[in-house]
C-alpha cells in the first residue's frame, strides 16, 4: 500500500506533443517518428488495441521506434484513437479492413509491418490482405489454445460477468481488461508495488516505473464487437489458431504468407505464453517478459538489435552501407 501511494503521488513529466499525422482513417492515425527517410520501406508499427501505443515510444531514453529512427529507418506508429459507442459493431477484423489497410494504402510504397501483442495478430491479417514488404510479430497471440486451461477459464468467467454491461455501453472499458491481466498473476502486482516503495522517489528507476505503470493503467475502451470477438472467438473458440478467423472474406493462415516474416516470442511471457505463438519458420525465442522484451533492461540486446538487423536485411544495399553505429539511447 505504501508503494501504491508513492506511485499515485509521484511527479510526472509533461506529456510530449503528439507526433505528426501522415495518414488517417475513421479515427485512427499513422504518426511519423522520423522521415520520410531514404532507408528503405516505411515501417508501420501496429500496437495492440489494449493500452496506448506509446509503449513502443515510452520515453526519450527508452523508445524502440525512436532508436530505429536514429538507425536510419522510417518508423510510423498506428494510433487507434478512441472509439465511441456508435462504433460498437467494429470488431477486430474491422479494425484491420476499415482502419489499418487504408493507412497502409496511403503510403508511397508497401511497408514492413511490425505488430506487438494483439496488434501483431492484426498485422498478420493485414499482411495477407495488402502488399507489404515484410512482417515482424512481437509477442503475438495466435494459437489461443496455447493459453492454459485455467487462464482461459478465468477469462471466460470475466467475460460472462462483464458482457451484459459492455453490451449496454457499446464498449468494453479498460478496467474490464485490466481485471483480466491482474488475475493472470495477482501476486506479481502486489510485489512490484512493494518493490517500488523501497525506491528513491527521485531515481531513474522510479521514473521508469511510473512511466510504465501509467502506460499499463491507461487505454481507450474496446468496441463491444472487438471485445466479443477477443473473448468469444479468440480465447474461447481459437478461430485464429484453427484457421477459421476470416478478415475481409479471407481465412487468415500464417502458412499463406508470401512476404519475409519473423516472430519474436518470449519464453517468460505471462500475458501471451510462447505456446500461443504463430510458430513461423523464423521464430526467435527471448528470455524476457511480455512488456520487458520491448522496454526492459535487456530489450536492446534481445529485441531491438535483432529487429534492426532483420529490417536492415530488407533494405537496399546502399542503405545498409550507411547505417549508423548502434547506441542504446533513443533520440
Amino acid at each position: 500500500m505504501a508503494g501504491l501511494a508513492a506511485y499515485q503521488q509521484a511527479p510526472r513529466a509533461p506529456a510530449p506533443p503528439p507526433r505528426p499525422v501522415v495518414a488517417s482513417a475513421a479515427g485512427a492515425a499513422l504518426r511519423n517518428h522520423c522521415g520520410p527517410a531514404s532507408a528503405g520501406p516505411p515501417i508501420v508499427f501496429v500496437p495492440s488495441l489494449i493500452n496506448p501505443p506509446r509503449v513502443l515510444d515510452l520515453s526519450p531514453g527508452n523508445s524502440l521506434v525512436g532508436w530505429l529512427a536514429a538507425r536510419g529507418h522510417w518508423p510510423l506508429l498506428v494510433d487507434w484513437g478512441e472509439p465511441a459507442p456508435t462504433d460498437r459493431h467494429l470488431d477486430i477484423g474491422g479494425h484491420v479492413t476499415d482502419r489499418l489497410l487504408p493507412l497502409i494504402a496511403a503510403l508511397p510504397e508497401p511497408p514492413v509491418l511490425v505488430g506487438y501483442c494483439l496488434g501483431a495478430t492484426m498485422a498478420m491479417a493485414a499482411a495477407q490482405l495488402a502488399p507489404v514488404a515484410g512482417l515482424a510479430l512481437i509477442a503475438a497471440p495466435w494459437r489461443f489454445s496455447g493459453f492454459s486451461d485455467a487462464a482461459r477459464g478465468d477469462i471466460a468467467d470475466l467475460w460472462t460477468a462483464a458482457e451484459p454491461a459492455c453490451d449496454r455501453l457499446g464498449l468494453v472499458p479498460m478496467e474490464v481488461l485490466q481485471t483480466g491481466f491482474w488475475r493472470l498473476d495477482p501476486q506479481r502486482t502486489l510485489d512490484k508495488y512493494a518493490r517500488f516503495a523501497a525506491l528513491d522517489a527521485d531515481s531513474d528507476a522510479a521514473a521508469a516505473f511510473v512511466a510504465l505503470e501509467d502506460w499499463s493503467n491507461q487505454g481507450a475502451p474496446l468496441t463491444y464487437a472487438a471485445g466479443r470477438e477477443l473473448f468469444d472467438d479468440f480465447y474461447d473458440a481459437d478461430l485464429p489458431g484453427t484457421g477459421r478467423w476470416r478478415v475481409g472474406g479471407r481465412a487468415i493462415d500464417p502458412a499463406a504468407l508470401t512476404c519475409p516474416a519473423v516472430e519474436f516470442v518470449s519464453a517468460g511471457d505471462r500475458i501471451v505464453p510462447a505456446a500461443s505463438s504463430a510458430m513461423l519458420p523464423d521464430r526467435r525465442v527471448l528470455g524476457a517478459g511480455h512488456v520487458g522484451m520491448v522496454v526492459g533492461s535487456r530489450a536492446h540486446e534481445q529485441l531491438w538489435a535483432p529487429l534492426d538487423d532483420w529490417l536492415s536485411a530488407l533494405a537496399p544495399a546502399k542503405t545498409r552501407a550507411t547505417r549508423t553505429p548502434r547506441s542504446r539511447k533513443a533520440p
